[in-house]
């Protein structure tokens, strides 16, 4: 009888932090069916606790609250990093079993491959754990919905079989894993399957192609729907292409999953790094990291977003028109000197805690600097009274935290996200040599000071939740609970804001709406002042009207107070944003959400946009032309007097 061992975060259970430092796992779906499953399988566990005294005691502690009895043999329990395949061996050996009747069940794709190195087996997800067992393989599988099926029917096939979907690519068609056994119970129910390689030792990525592309010759009497498809394959041809040129030589080759919206789905094994790889015109946001989740297909904000209707997110909390009282309070907190003191911190021109030494180089996910910098947020959002939680993940090796700062209203129907995501970049500069040659971007070392992209958005929200902590001073209290949430590693794929929409929507949370500024300070000299309001969803259904209505609230908002700015509504397929920045994990779920920016994108005829010119570069500093912090101010007061507004204020 095989041995399973299992990963804690992001596998079996989404991890918290408390202010305090106490621990809370919350399982995730499907996990405790299949841990019933397994009720007399010896178990154990290998997870990394984290550093520190008594991190292991603590982890420990809340297993056993979360988990009471799964994990009953304290020989099977090791706690440590997953570096190396040293604590894979040390499991082995604790099994007493053979490696290959050891099982290792983890969702991160470079700690399967450490366990492989050890003879393990290993497993995606847990509801693959019994095809583990098996020795039967898990494959990248591509789900047809035919007219007639529905999103709902999969589900209700897919959560009772070996089926684990990633992505929602239309209601036509889904990107998922699935073993034989759960493919061929998808077909017995009329859906269609495509099976591609193994999972394995790989990650799901959707990489987007901005280049134009050219149609053969024929084409010109092509049925609309023809073309549309034709235009995919080819597209995702000289995706996958590309992504195979940048990283040939350097990693194990890229497997392609097939055309996806706007581009390719591929699978990415341990060892390649594709986040940093741009195809030529790359709009922002061409990456997107896939996640697995048994509740994808449910989208549990939908209903959610259903009962607030679009006429009713409003409701209870007057016509939604921002009152005096709260535009004065929000001028008087959000100004332009707030914001260049927080960004000046964030981007390294200033000490990152005032009175202390030590500035910040970057704040890429690889960078030793991006922990201290969500210290000296977490607490700095508790000096402000808030509940501070910070929400664990790990990526290529990092373990990373995104952060969340809440006021909440008990017997509140919902909740009013402010958000912005707090990691840097500088992958687009260039770089040399000691003898002066070219070179690849080096995130551990290189500076990413991020000023614009996203200092700027990440000082909004501060600035915002100082603007709460001075109403409700004055005595006034929102009637909706408010959450200030800055996401880590949005730049490898909006990887934290996924994480974090992935948890919410298994805890069945309750979203009004989300407003992400990503990028609101940069402004090119001369130019008119201009923001964009991203609604656009790629999602279909109540999310699309809902988006657009808080998109409707904020531009209402900016003709009111900013009358001097410019709004560009952007919508629809049209909207160049869509997936593209921290907004669509929460499309992704049903819950309504708009990002907010300087005008980054270039028009549909090929116009640049007036933003910053020093995107994803080590210029980005408080210091460049195009930073403007009167242009920001004005951003982040419509912003946050929308979201105040929405949450009764």
């Amino acid at each position: 009888m095989a041995v399973l061992f299992f990963d804690i975060g992001a596998t079996l259970a989404d991890v918290s932090f408390e202010a305090d430092g106490s621990l809370r796992f919350s399982p995730r779906p499907r996990v405790l069916d299949v841990l019933a499953h397994f009720a007399d399988v010896r178990k154990g566990i290998i997870s990394n606790p984290g550093p520190g005294q008594g991190a292991a005691e603590r982890a420990a502690a809340a297993l056993d609250e979360a988990f009471a009895g799964q994990f009953a043999d304290d020989r099977l329990i090791h706690w440590g990093p997953k570096t190396s395949r040293a604590i894979f061996d040390e499991a082995v050996t604790s099994a007493e079993s053979a490696a290959d009747g050891c099982v290792f069940v983890g969702e991160d794709h470079d700690e399967r491959a450490l366990a492989r190195t050890a003879g393990m087996r290993t497993a995606a997800h847990p509801v693959f754990a019994q095809a583990a067992v098996d020795n039967r393989p898990v494959l990248w599988t591509r789900i047809g919905l035919p007219q007639g099926r529905t999103l709902a029917q999969l589900e209700a096939l897919a959560n009772d079989t070996e089926v684990v979907p990633v992505h929602v690519a239309s209601d036509r068609l889904v990107l998922a894993m699935a073993t034989a056994l759960g493919a061929e119970v998808l077909q017995r129910g009329g859906f269609t399957t495509d099976l591609r390689g193994s999972v394995e030792d790989t990650a799901a990525f959707l990489v987007r192609d901005d280049r134009p592309v050219t149609m053969p010759e024929g084409f010109t009497d092509a049925s609309d729907e023809s073309a549309a498809d034709t235009e995919m394959v080819l597209r995702a041809a000289a995706a996958y292409g590309f992504v195979c040129g940048e990283v040939a030589g350097k990693a194990p080759p890229v497997g392609s999953l097939g055309p996806a919206p706007g581009g390719v789905y591929v699978a990415v094994p341990a060892g390649a790094a594709i986040e940093h790889v741009h195809p030529p015109g790359a709009r922002p946001g061409h990456t997107e990291r896939l996640l697995p989740d048994p509740a994808l297909l449910s989208r549990p904000g939908e209903v959610q977003t259903e009962g607030f209707a679009v006429e009713g997110l409003t409701e209870g909390i007057g016509n939604g028109v921002p009152s005096p009282a709260t535009v004065a309070a929000v001028r008087a907190a959000v100004t332009p000197e707030a914001l260049r003191g927080h960004v000046a911190r964030l981007s390294g021109v200033d000490p990152l805690v005032a009175g202390q030494p030590g500035k910040v180089r970057s704040r890429d996910a690889s960078a030793a600097d991006n922990a201290r910098v969500v210290d000296a947020l977490s607490l700095r959002f508790q000096e402000l009274g808030l509940t501070v939680r910070r929400h664990a993940f790990r990526w290529r090796g990092h373990r990373l935290f995104n952060l969340e700062a809440e006021h909440r209203v008990e017997g509140a129907d919902s909740a009013v996200l402010v958000t912005a995501h707090l990691d840097s970049t500088a992958a687009s500069g260039h770089f040399v040599d000691a003898d002066g040659r070219p070179r690849p971007y080096d995130p551990a070392v290189d500076p990413a000071p991020g000023a614009d992209d996203d200092g700027s958005g990440t000082a909004a929200v501060l600035t915002a939740a100082e603007c709460l902590r001075a109403l409700i001073a004055d005595g006034r209290q929102p009637t909706r609970t408010v959450r200030f949430v800055l996401f880590n590693a949005e730049e490898q794929g909006l990887v934290g804001s996924k994480f974090y929409a992935r948890a919410a929507a298994a805890t069945g949370d309750r979203i009004v709406g989300v407003f992400q500024m990503d990028m609101i300070a940069g402004l090119q000299s001369g130019s008119a002042p201009t923001v964009e309001i991203h609604a656009g969803s790629s999602v279909p259904g109540p999310v699309v009207g809902a988006s657009d209505a808080l998109g409707d609230l904020v531009a209402r908002t900016v003709r009111m107070i900013a009358s001097d700015v410019t709004v560009q509504q952007l919508t629809g397929a049209d909207d160049p944003a869509v997936g593209r920045s921290d907004h669509a994990s929460f499309h992704e779920r049903g819950w309504a959400a708009v990002a907010v920016s300087e005008d980054l994108f270039s028009s549909p005829q090929g116009t640049p946009g007036t933003g910053t010119r020093q995107y994803h570069t080590p210029g980005d500093t408080i210091l460049d032309e195009d930073h403007d912090t009167e242009f920001a101010a004005s951003i982040a007061r419509c912003v946050t007097t929308t979201a105040l507004t929405l949450a009764g204020l």
